[in-house]
């Protein structure tokens, strides 16, 4: 997996280059916290769910239906987060897809089941770049940490604020062009 300060990277980044009226901080912030909600799966460790099951780490709560799932869920609570349904939707299943997303890009693991419940199998991407993140606070704070986090800065880190940078320049060329806000 990813670590738990670069999953939250996604959805604000791409919150922010595409910012609008609809696109508030408490919705930047619940995508962030989506972003993360997938691993919550670890404590099926603690119950001695094996990790190759579909209830086990990187199993259904790392699945597209999960994070359409999170998405409702967000609908349902989209006066909290200042928005428009729709809007709750597309920010929590964003924040909460991407962290598959991400995890199928690591050297580690047994893959995400990103169609769970119609198919078990777990699934990377050809290329897998991203430094794979040991569970745990102590095994995190080591040398491999390091080198995790290295590894996020140069594939996730870096690629997502240059293209939140570019995006953003887009919009507010394009919005002075046509002298509105995009």
């Amino acid at each position: 997996m990813a670590s738990l300060l670069t999953h939250p990277v996604v959805p604000i980044v791409l919150g922010l280059a595409l910012k609008n009226s609809k696109i508030t901080f408490p919705l930047l912030l619940a995508a962030a916290v989506a972003s993360i909600l997938p691993d919550l799966d670890v404590i099926a460790f603690y119950f001695g769910i094996p990790y190759a099951s579909p209830f086990g780490h990187r199993g259904f709560t790392h699945s597209i239906s999960f994070s359409i799932l999170v998405g409702l869920i967000g609908m349902m609570g989209y006066r909290v987060l200042n928005t428009t349904p729709l809007w709750a939707f597309i920010g929590l299943f964003i924040g909460s897809l991407s962290h598959p997303f991400l995890d199928a890009m690591t050297n580690g693991g047994l893959g995400v089941a990103w169609l769970w419940p119609w198919d078990d199998h777990r699934y990377f991407f050809p290329d897998r770049p991203i430094q794979v993140s040991p569970i745990g606070v102590s095994r995190f704070l080591s040398e491999r940490g390091w080198h995790v986090l290295w590894s996020e800065l140069q594939w996730v880190w870096l690629p997502m604020i240059s293209a939140g940078l570019i995006i953003y320049g887009m919009r507010v060329s394009c919005s002075r062009f046509f002298k509105k806000e995009l």
